[in-house]
């Protein structure tokens, strides 16, 4: 990234944190506070865009020239599926996603203050859910763990391990599509490191099957 520029996260995100880490960025964060509502016919792919754009624009920190803004939706068929508000809300999230495959879509947008260029990508990724049981739904969500995450569940968790068979942008699921984010940062002349798959794969002991194709230029999530 230009050394004069400051780059701000505008989330809260803990794992989005850890993951924009790895860019070998220096960024602030400043989480934008906004109405999540839906609005009367807003599809869940315009609604995800909707929010992250609206994130970006809402960032507080207004001494920094670059605002990178994301939001993350978990969608089971038509339902949209956020944070669980108590455990017995997390407890049937989990019931109605296992066993199957659900979508998650991940919107990203960088917004450049000076210019103001703002530019937008989407991850949709297909999670298959393995068929857990009630017992281990319990003992997860006595946890705690899926509290702050949509759809209840957080990819990454090596004890619940609610994934099996993915194929997909795993860092996307977790809320910051890494290789969307280089794609996407190209065109703002931000460089990132060159290790990047290879250190996202590391911590998530993951080995993505489509980072070239999405550094091609081919939408996959």
């Amino acid at each position: 990234m230009p050394a004069s520029k400051r780059l701000v996260l505008a989330s809260n995100s803990p794992r989005r944190r850890e993951l924009l880490t790895l860019t070998g960025w220096t960024f602030s964060v400043s989480p934008a506070d906004i109405d999540e509502t839906p609005r009367p016919g807003e599809n869940s792919f315009d609604y995800v865009s909707r929010l992250s754009r609206e994130k970006a624009h809402a960032c507080p920190e207004k001494t920094a020239d670059i605002v990178l803004a994301a939001d993350t939706i978990v969608v089971d068929g038509e339902e949209l599926l956020g944070k669980p508000e108590y455990r017995s809300d997390a407890f049937r999230m989990l019931r109605k996603l296992r066993g199957h495959k659900h979508r998650v879509m991940t919107a990203i947008v960088i917004f450049d203050r000076e210019t103001g260029k703002v530019e937008q990508d989407v991850c949709v990724t297909t999670v298959p859910m393995r068929n857990y049981s009630d017992a281990e739904i319990l003992s997860y969500v006595e946890s705690d763990d899926p509290m702050d995450k949509a759809g209840a569940y957080a990819i990454q968790h090596a004890g619940f391990h609610p994934v099996e068979n993915f194929n997909g942008c795993f860092a996307s699921v977790m809320g910051l599509p890494l290789c969307h984010l280089r794609r996407l940062a190209g065109n703002f002349g931000m460089d990132v490191s060159q290790n990047l798959v290879s250190t996202c794969e590391r911590i998530n002991d993951y080995t993505c099957p489509i980072h070239q194709l999405v550094e091609s230029g081919i939408r996959i999530g």
